[in-house]
């Protein structure tokens, strides 16, 4: 039975990793995958998901305007599973897509992201997924501190930020895993 799924975590918790290491299970047993990734975050090119430590795949990108479900309706031959990359970046409208993949299309649908913001506001995706996914689950990582860490703060010039536009692409230059009341304190290192 096909489920959407919903596999999030904190900024370099292994997101895409755990993504690319799906695909490899199932390209492995002979199984088809196709995987989604938004054009909002272009760091590694177009059409491209590549993990931290440097393993990447081809992907399709998706801006506000595609069609999922059309896409793979469209296929004749249709994939084993969908993996979806981003997903926070996706609008509501691809999240309902994604669930007709799973209920009309009975294709399990694997999404990667970001649960909520810098300022602890979930990301719009993120939200329509959470109100209709199947199954939740969270990719742990910790804070300097060694607690999980849930909250992904935005640093500039090594102080953390609490206001901003909601969306600011990048990665180890411009956030930091951080346990909330390390957040909370601003404190981005220990003493």
């Amino acid at each position: 039975m096909a489920k959407l799924y919903f596999r999030y975590g904190s900024m370099s918790c292994g997101k895409t990793l755990d993504l690319l290491k799906t695909k490899f299970n199932y390209n492995e047993r002979g199984k088809s995958v196709i995987i989604f990734t938004s054009k909002k975050d272009d760091r590694y090119g177009k059409n491209v998901v590549k993990s931290r430590i440097g393993i990447e795949s081809d992907a399709i990108g998706v801006d506000d305007t595609f069609e999922i479900l059309k896409y793979i309706t469209n296929l004749t031959l249709k994939p084993d599973c969908i993996l979806v990359d981003e997903v926070q970046f996706l609008t509501e409208k691809h999240i309902m897509e994604l669930s007709d993949v799973v209920d009309s299309l009975d294709i399990s649908v694997i999404c990667y992201g970001l649960k909520s913001d810098f300022k602890q506001e979930l990301f719009p995706g993120s939200k329509s997924l959470l109100s209709i996914c199947d199954v939740i689950e969270n990719i742990p990582v910790i804070c300097w501190c060694g607690k999980k860490a849930t909250v992904n703060a935005r640093i500039i010039d090594n102080k953390i930020v609490y206001s901003g536009e909601q969306v600011l692409i990048g990665g180890n230059d411009c956030y930091l895993s951080l346990c909330r009341k390390h957040w909370k304190e601003g404190k981005i290192k220990k003493d």
